[in-house]
């Protein structure tokens, strides 16, 4: 017997909706329209200043770099963009802080050293070194010679010095207490910092944020660097 053949139903055709279709012809007949192409645009490049602005306002600030301390990587006069948004404070971190105790103006200052570690400086060499290891400090002046406070015996206690064993005759060790860094500036035989027992170590928490880029001056504008401070 033979095989009979399959009977296959013709599907119909799949119709679109009559306003898909009304609303295709419409946009086809559509005229080119340069002034809502040029609305489009600056909508969106106002959105984008807006995000900009609010990414700013809450996230980043201008700070103007004030006095010598920082020379020859900040010099006053600049304007810097700081951010807290930037991650944990480490070594070699450019930040901005305020601490009342030694005056209200915000001041800019590098990161040496961070909680738990220690900080022995060697004023008749000049030399910094962190748990034990000289930094090398090319970003500075000069080598560190100015003890400031910080070997003076009133303020032992503010450092948590022990004067049997972390002080001899040129040289001190602290320890950096938790959530605090030890920070000085680049100029260090003329910088207020952590030698200064008005500032001494600096809880995080008033750090009003890292420095990521300079804006002013021109000729030197671009991005802030840990180690090395600026362009490199």
């Amino acid at each position: 017997m033979g095989r009979k053949g399959r009977h296959i139903t013709p599907q119909p055709a799949v119709q679109e909706p009559e306003d898909v279709q009304q609303e295709q012809q419409t946009a086809e007949k559509r005229p080119y329209d340069p002034l809502k192409d040029t609305y489009d645009w600056i909508h969106c490049i106002v959105v984008a200043i807006i995000v900009c602005v609010l990414l700013f306002v809450l996230a980043a600030r201008v700070i103007d770099v004030r006095g010598q301390s920082m020379e020859p990587t900040l010099y006053q006069g600049d304007k810097i963009v700081i951010t807290r948004l930037a991650g944990d404070y480490k070594y070699g971190d450019i930040v901005v802080l305020q601490k009342d105790s030694f005056k209200r103006e915000p001041i800019v200052k590098r990161v040496i050293a961070t909680e738990g570690q220690t900080v022995t400086i060697d004023f008749a060499e000049g030399i910094v070194s962190v748990n034990g290891e000289a930094l090398d400090e090319t970003y500075t002046k000069e080598r560190t010679y100015d003890r400031y406070d910080i070997m003076n015996p009133a303020f032992y206690e503010v450092y948590g010095i022990d004067p049997e064993k972390d002080v001899t005759e040129n040289t001190v060790t602290v320890t950096v207490p938790e959530g605090c860094v030890f920070v000085m500036g680049d100029n260090r035989n003329n910088s207020s910092d952590s030698r200064v027992g008005t500032i001494n170590f600096v809880d995080t928490r008033i750090i009003m944020g890292k420095a990521v880029f300079r804006m002013f001056p021109f000729n030197r504008m671009g991005a802030i660097y840990g180690v090395g401070g600026s362009d490199g």
